[in-house]
């Protein structure tokens, strides 16, 4: 059976938007048909109806317009993409069909609106390019083809690229705000730069090798096909929506290919996907490692700096603890902050500086937090006016903001510090937006333009007098009447109105002789005539019209109040930037009054010396003055690798934890939970905390644990900082015991940097007496009647025991068991003591080239001496050569330790 004119739309529509559910706008409700429709009645729990009822049903579910957002944001969070088809023109005015057009397809990297987007957090959309080899993958693939979302592509973006095998370009965008980066990393760091991101989104080409498996639950891939990562497509693209004849005015060089072509992916996507304007993204930023602390996947996690480990939720984190921001841009500025720690001790001194001063004036600081309440999310709100969505509540937003900048700006003049004296020359005022915006808009505007009565009274003298129709004319009502009592002698006549009549003259049966000839009758009542007139019924039509077209005056002076603000997008941005700065800063220096936090200081020698230091989050999460502060020192002179021996549960991880975040919070320019703090800037941090599986992955918890510790072990430098918690506990006690003591070694004698190495091997604290650089500390334990208080204070000195039966006492296991458990290690610890108490781990000697060898733990290895024994030929010696040897070695023997 043909489809009707309408289903047709609809086919037509559904093949422009791919994969992607179709909300098809039919008057005041969004329709879904065939399978859409199924898979929304399930995920949305909508009532699944069909259409055309009869021999071949169509399975139809839909919801009323106004609930649009609300039912896209569960699509969203449910995994999938929804195109939205629109009816594009006045179904008044259309003859036959109204026309219908897909306005955009939302994904999760493409979203806009406040009610999908959390305002504190970014929402990038991600492009991931490379590694490949020789020529570019697909470009075979550059026969135009038909586009997922119905675009056809071209074959001028064919030219295949060289690209390094060990490169990966990566590009993000955030919509919701115009920021764009690219970037070129190295292979083995993509997952390290993603987890960083945090995309919501990801676009990777269709045939490339697969991200690793753990990307794939933190984000939605999203594959396109090979020609939209191609090098010329991009720079053509990029270049002409810049407005630029090449990129090299934005920073990139020859060494930066993969970062453009998937810069151009991301372009290709949004344009694709929003259909709209996207100016204002109007500058791509190269992103340099170089300038900011490289944390890894692993260490975020294990820090959770942005999220925890138990659930994933912001709540509990470093970042939720730190957040005293007022708007929603200084919350992500924060978040930016906190995942992009600098190393550059002037930039780093810069922010401290600007704390410092807002901490020592409690005015200021409070003044500037009471104007920053007034300030609403520009950055978002732009993106709204570019794309054009933007709502008359979204420019008086902008305006408000604007109004409350003089004040800021005065509070901000004569400052002290350098970055607050930049912030106040950086503030652009924008008076001519903020005049225009304050004169044309009300106080409280409404969320859509269609409906009028955003416009002031008074700002255009047309659109008054089309109010003044609408309304009634009362002043040309009231002349009207006077004029026609005057004219007719009637002094009792009066003009009216309703719905049903429209406008009348009503003159009672007294007067009826006196009725002009030109009244035409309208209405008899019980003691009255009505009548209309030429003159009245021609002001009638007047008044009817007058309100649409108010309305319609309205949207036109609308559009011209957003032209205004989108030609002034760059200004806006860049007064946004100083406002979410300016937040930051501020919150940062409330958070230290009110915590009592110190200012570190930055240097570049590789120092940590921390007084009465103290967990961030755990600082405010525990009852107030519960926590114990803890000290840290480590140099070349003490050592630079401190051993952290004692039972579970006395704090040794909440140690070692808090020395990073620490340092974290000084590199990203905050105060810090301590009576006094000098931080070494590292270049790196590494956090191996804490127990995890890959089971997906087909990795145990003790493979996690050596991949991670191998990845810290290849790539730390000695400016680096490594926190490592319990390394070897996955695997047997001897395995375990031998890894811990071998990485130990390696850390110290080969990278030499900063280390805390926490762990319940307390065979390991015999290592101080063999390396220099190594200094033990142990965390209190008071002893009583067989019982244990742990007092979480760390101090000088190696642990003797591990207190675990006494752990498993508290945790509740049967008496027995503990017992039993204590018969058992008294036996295990007779065995593998030497007589003085100490563990039977052989120290490591010299062999015949000068170079150490470590000999095995808990047993015996072949002795240096053995191998000369061998090689010995016992057949050609004659009797006098064998007895010179036996005396030869034997000396070697007496002279050995």
């Amino acid at each position: 059976m043909a489809a009707t004119p309408m289903m047709q739309q609809y086919e037509d529509a559904k093949a422009v938007c791919g994969d992607a559910l179709l909300l098809f706008r039919m008057g005041d409700f969004y329709e879904l048909f065939y399978d859409d429709a199924k898979t929304v009645a399930r995920v949305l729990g909508l009532t699944l109806t069909s259409r055309d009822k009869g021999e071949n049903p169509i399975p139809m579910a839909g919801f009323p317009h106004h609930q649009l957002d609300s039912y896209l944001g569960k699509l969203i969070t449910a995994g999938f993409r929804a195109a939205v088809c629109e009816q594009v023109e006045d179904p008044k005015l259309a003859k036959g069909l109204v026309k219908r057009e897909v306005t955009r397809v939302v994904t999760p990297g493409t979203l806009t609106d406040d009610a999908l987007l959390d305002p504190h957090e970014s929402n990038y959309l991600a492009a991931v390019v490379g590694p490949v080899t020789g020529r570019v993958a697909g470009a075979e693939s550059a026969k135009p083809q038909r586009e997922a979302f119905g675009r056809v592509a071209g074959a001028e973006s064919a030219k295949p690229q060289r690209q390094s095998s060990t490169d990966i370009g990566v590009a993000w965008a955030e919509l919701s705000t115009g920021r764009f980066f690219a970037a070129v990393f190295p292979a083995n760091r993509l997952a390290d730069q993603l987890a960083r991101i945090q995309p919501s989104e990801c676009l990777v080409s269709e045939g490339a090798e697969p991200l690793p498996d753990q990307l794939h639950r933190s984000m939605a891939l999203t594959q396109r096909p090979a020609w939209a990562f191609s090098h010329d497509g991009a720079v053509s693209a990029l270049s002409k929506h810049f407005g630029t004849a090449s990129l090299e005015g934005f920073g990139f060089g020859n060494g930066d290919e993969a970062a453009i072509r998937a810069a151009g992916a991301v372009l290709d996507y949004l344009v694709e996907t929003q259909k709209s304007s996207l100016d204002h993204l109007d500058r791509l930023i190269p992103y340099r490692v170089g300038g900011m602390l490289e944390i890894d996947e692993a260490t975020r996690r294990s820090l959770e700096i942005t999220r925890t480990i138990r659930d994933g939720r912001r709540e509990g984190s470093l970042l939720a603890v730190l957040d005293r921001t007022i708007t929603a841009m200084g919350a992500r500025m924060l978040a930016d902050w906190l995942a992009n720690p600098l190393t550059d001790i002037k930039a780093i001194d810069g922010r401290l500086d600007a704390v410092e001063e807002l901490i020592g004036d409690g005015a200021l600081r409070r003044d500037l937090r009471e104007h920053l309440r007034g300030v609403y999310d520009v950055e978002r709100l732009l993106a709204r006016v570019t794309t054009g969505r933007a709502s008359p509540r979204d420019l008086n937003f902008i305006g408000r903001t604007l109004s409350n900048l003089p004040k800021v700006k005065a509070k901000l003049t004569a400052r002290k510090s350098r970055y607050l004296c930049q912030l106040e020359s950086d503030l652009d005022l924008c008076p001519d937006v903020r005049s225009k915006l304050e004169a044309a808009l009300i106080d409280d505007c409404p969320l859509v333009a269609r409906d009028g009565g955003f416009i002031r009274d008074g700002f255009s003298s047309e659109l008054d007098a089309l109010r003044e129709l609408a309304t009634g004319g009362k002043q040309w009502i009231a002349r009207y009447q006077a004029e026609e009592a005057q004219h007719s002698g009637i002094t009792s006549l009066k003009v009216g109105f309703n719905q049903v009549f429209g406008y009348y003259i009503e003159i009672t049966n007294t007067h009826r002789e006196k009725v002009p000839q030109h009244y035409i009758r309208k209405q008899t009542l019980k003691n009255a005539e009505r009548y209309i007139t030429p003159e009245l019924k021609e002001y009638e039509e007047k008044v009817l019209s007058a309100d649409e077209k108010a309305k319609a005056l309205e949207g036109e002076l609308f559009l011209e109040l957003r032209d205004l603000v989108q030609a002034s997008a760059r200004r806006l941005q860049s007064t946004a930037a100083v406002l979410a700065q300016l937040d930051v800063l501020v919150s940062l220096a409330e958070l230290a009054r009110e915590r009592g936090y110190c200012r570190p200081q930055p240097v570049d020698e590789p120092i940590l010396k921390i007084l009465d230091g103290r967990h961030p989050v755990l600082d405010i999460l525990e009852p107030q003055g519960t926590f114990v502060p803890n000290d840290c020192e480590a140099d070349a002179d003490e050592g630079l690798m401190l051993l952290i021996t004692g039972p579970n549960m006395a704090g040794k991880s909440t140690y070692i934890r808090q020395v990073a975040l620490i340092t974290l919070m000084a590199q990203m320019g905050s105060f810090v939970p301590a009576r006094e703090a000098t931080i070494g800037v590292a270049d790196r941090i590494f956090a191996r905390v804490g127990a995890s599986d890959e089971l997906s992955r087909g990795q145990s918890t003790f493979m996690v644990e050596m991949t991670e510790t191998a990845r810290i072990l290849n790539t730390a430098t000695a400016r680096s900082l490594v926190i490592l918690d319990e390394i070897g506990r996955g695997t047997s006690t001897y395995d375990g015991v031998s890894l811990a003591w071998a990485i130990i070694e390696h850390i110290h004698d080969t990278i030499g940097c900063r280390t805390l190495f926490a762990t319940h091997y307390h065979e390991l604290t015999d290592l101080q007496s063999t390396l220099s650089g190594i200094k033990n500390l142990n965390v209190a334990v008071k002893e009583w009647e067989d019982n244990v208080v742990f007092l979480h204070k760390i101090v000088a000195g190696a642990a003797d025991k591990c207190y675990g039966i006494h752990v498993a006492r508290l945790a509740g296991v049967p008496r027995e068991v503990n017992e039993r458990a204590k018969q058992i290690l008294a036996q295990l610890e007779s065995e593998h003591l030497d007589p003085e108490g100490r563990p039977k781990i052989a120290r490591r000697t010299k062999n015949r080239r000068g170079g150490d060898i470590q000999l095995t733990l808990f047993g015996f290895a072949d002795h240096p001496l053995l191998e000369k024994i061998r090689a010995a030929d016992v057949n050609t010696l004659t009797p006098l050569d064998a007895l010179q040897l036996v005396n030869q070695w034997h000396a070697e023997l007496s002279n050995e330790p």
